[in-house]
């Protein structure tokens, strides 16, 4: 990795193992299936690792994403968590006929359930998306009898349950805070589920997640699975959460010096806007962080240097004092633990450096980024 172009993707194997290990004992704990979440890690070898190195469920954010984890065998159970759109049922069916892969969708509306019905050529497992709080996506428990009703009475969809995600739990730091969004994602999704099957109509699963509330859930009572994806790799904005600890940190950007602004007392890095991405979530509780934090390349040892500025290619680093342009001189390397693992890692880097916990190279998983 030493000689090789940079900004590059750096993935530590033995914090990926030791993360995921937490989230399959913690999701054991609550008695519920684990369901990772691969928007961040988009790798079918995570995707195996995340199980222990065994096939598993999946979440996904695209098509592109399912359709590699299930070639791969890394996945026949996988949820779609994007609203579904007939546009992509083509691709779904596909992944069916070649694979023979149950793919989950999600509708939060009788309108779109509707036009999936119209499209679709062949069945499909449909779940109610419900907003459990975030406003994001999703219709509110009491509305969820109107989407099933649409899902049951179609000719190709078949009403699978619910989800939510309870997104709105990254809005604050206390664990007691966070314990009680948990209470409302759980209580959400259940009451959802149980208007459905009061209903008359089926609702096998219970789907909830988010990293921060599959953490501080009191109990998940009616609860089937929880998706979590980030907490895979953590980042800044988790750590400045109190969710995990530098030393569980997988994910960093090896960047190189690339120029000494003494005027502006400040370095260069060759990693800018589009390496780190421009999310600063880490600043609402640790305004410090800016667009990441930098660390030695070789020990991974924190340094108290933030990048401040970034630019399309540029990142600059205001140093405290000038010994800093000789401890990192020109052409030196550091890593930059980012913001948003998430967003950082779809900055087009296409794989990652992996290395074992000594450090030492172990690897190139690619990654599937995009849509198509």
């Amino acid at each position: 990795m030493e000689a090789a172009d940079t900004p590059r993707l750096r993935l530590d194997r033995a914090r990926l193992e030791a993360n995921a290990a937490r989230l399959r004992a913690r999701a054991a704990a609550l008695g519920v299936a684990f369901r990772p979440h691969f928007k961040t890690a988009k790798s079918v070898e995570v995707a195996r690792l995340s199980h222990g190195g065994a096939p598993g469920p999946a979440t996904v954010s695209t098509m592109k994403e399912a359709e590699a984890l299930a070639a791969s065998e890394a996945a026949a159970d996988i949820l779609l968590a994007a609203t579904a759109i007939p546009a992509r049922l083509p691709r779904a069916e596909a992944l069916a006929r070649a694979h023979g892969t149950r793919l989950l969708l999600v509708v939060d509306s009788p309108e779109m359930a509707r036009q999936l019905d119209e499209a679709a050529t062949a069945a499909h497992e449909v779940l109610v998306e419900v907003d459990c709080g975030e406003h994001r996506a999703g219709v509110p428990p009491e509305g969820a009898l109107a989407v099933a009703r649409a899902i049951h009475g179609a000719r190709r969809l078949r009403l699978a349950g619910v989800m939510t995600h309870g997104g709105h739990s990254y809005a604050t730091d206390d664990p007691a805070r966070l314990a009680a969004v948990a209470e409302e994602e759980r209580a959400a999704a259940v009451a959802a589920a149980e208007a459905i099957r009061g209903a008359g109509m089926p609702a096998p699963v219970v789907s909830v997640g988010s990293t921060p509330t599959l953490l501080h859930a009191r109990h998940l009572e009616g609860v089937t699975e929880v998706r979590a994806g980030v907490s895979l790799f953590w980042d800044l904005a988790q750590m400045s959460r109190g969710l995990c600890g530098w030393e569980e940190l997988a994910l960093s950007v090896v960047s190189t010096v690339i120029g000494h602004n003494r005027a502006a007392g400040a370095l260069i890095l060759d990693a800018g806007a589009l390496a780190l991405s421009k999310d600063v979530t880490a600043n609402a509780f640790a305004p410090e962080t800016a667009y990441g934090r930098l660390a030695d390349a070789e020990t991974g040892a924190a340094l108290p240097l933030h990048v401040t500025i970034v630019h399309q290619e540029h990142g600059t680093v205001p140093v405290p004092d000038p010994s800093w342009f000789g401890r990192l001189p020109v052409g030196s390397r550091v890593r930059v633990y980012p913001n948003h693992a998430c967003l950082t890692a779809a900055g087009g880097y296409g794989a990652y450096d992996v290395v074992d916990g000594a450090g030492r190279p172990a690897g190139r998983w690619a990654r599937v980024d995009g849509w198509h």
